[in-house]
């Protein structure tokens, strides 16, 4: 099945420009999809658009409109806004070259290959591909995607180029506020060495392959035995977990035990009276 790309326009490096296509490099994932029912009858739910005053209304009469104070809103229709036109638009025309370490992991977005359009673009793209290769630089473009410009980092892939939208600075949440109330203390030195054994323990390559979504396959599972008409049995709850002694949890992990268990203050039963003797 042929990817249907989500943007066509033109890569342009200064002068040289070339036709390309944008795809979405990543599925939306899962297959577990579920509808509202309607227990009763076993029948779908529709969603009506409905007008509070008048009732259901036809979509496809439908506009879009901006609320500019309560209740008030400018309306727009679809060729309206496709009437707004930015270079980006149509051309992804890189600005800049950067180092990928000086763009912080925050601001990357969602994933997309960009591939040439066509015999004609091949070499200009190739040029434009392998010299991002040589310099090991990352390239800086602009491209609008549903009805926003976003910045797009662009890097060589294979064959094609990789790129990614990058979020705003006003998008990205100051750290500050969810990291303020974490403590300025240092940790044991000794405890960290023992940590970054346990990390070194757990080394290895990273395999994609080995990473399922557990619980849409528990879904599936549950979905099936109620269908075969199994009685459902619910899972077991994770016991909490409340390390009293990290030094011991730390020396127990890094020799692959169980960490101790907390002791428990000890319950002394009172031993039963004797019957009064007559």
């Amino acid at each position: 099945m042929a990817f249907r790309p989500t943007w066509q326009g033109h890569l342009k490096l200064s002068l040289v420009t070339c036709q390309v296509a944008l795809y979405t490099a990543t599925d939306a994932g899962g297959d577990v999809h579920f509808n509202l029912i309607n227990p009763k009858t076993n029948n779908r739910i529709k969603m009506i658009a409905t007008d509070p005053e008048t009732g259901p209304v036809d979509r496809s009469t439908l506009v879009k409109g901006y609320e500019v104070e309560k209740d008030r809103y400018v309306l727009l229709t679809d060729d309206e806004i496709k009437a707004v036109k930015l270079e980006s638009t149509k051309t992804i025309d890189i600005e800049r070259f950067v180092p990928q370490a000086d763009i912080d992991r925050i601001y990357w977005d969602n994933p997309y290959y960009l591939a040439p359009v066509g015999q004609l673009a091949q070499e200009a793209f190739g040029v434009i591909r392998e010299a991002l290769k040589r310099t090991g630089q990352i390239a800086l473009g602009r491209i609008v995607l549903s009805t926003r410009e976003r910045i797009l980092a662009l890097e060589p892939h294979d064959k094609g180029i990789l790129a990614y939208s990058l979020r705003t600075h006003d998008e990205v949440r100051d750290a500050a506020e969810v990291f303020g109330g974490i403590s300025d203390a240092k940790p044991d030195p000794a405890m960290i060495s023992i940590a970054e054994k346990i990390i070194e323990q757990q080394e290895g390559p990273f395999d994609p392959t080995q990473f399922v979504d557990r619980y849409e396959q528990a879904l599936k599972a549950l979905i099936a035995d109620k269908e075969k008409g199994h009685k459902l049995v619910a899972s077991a709850e994770p016991e909490d977990t409340n390390v009293v002694d990290l030094m011991a949890a730390l020396r127990a992990s890094l020799q692959g035990k169980a960490a101790p268990a907390p002791k428990k203050a000890a319950t002394v039963k009172a031993k039963p009276k004797r019957a009064a003797e007559s």
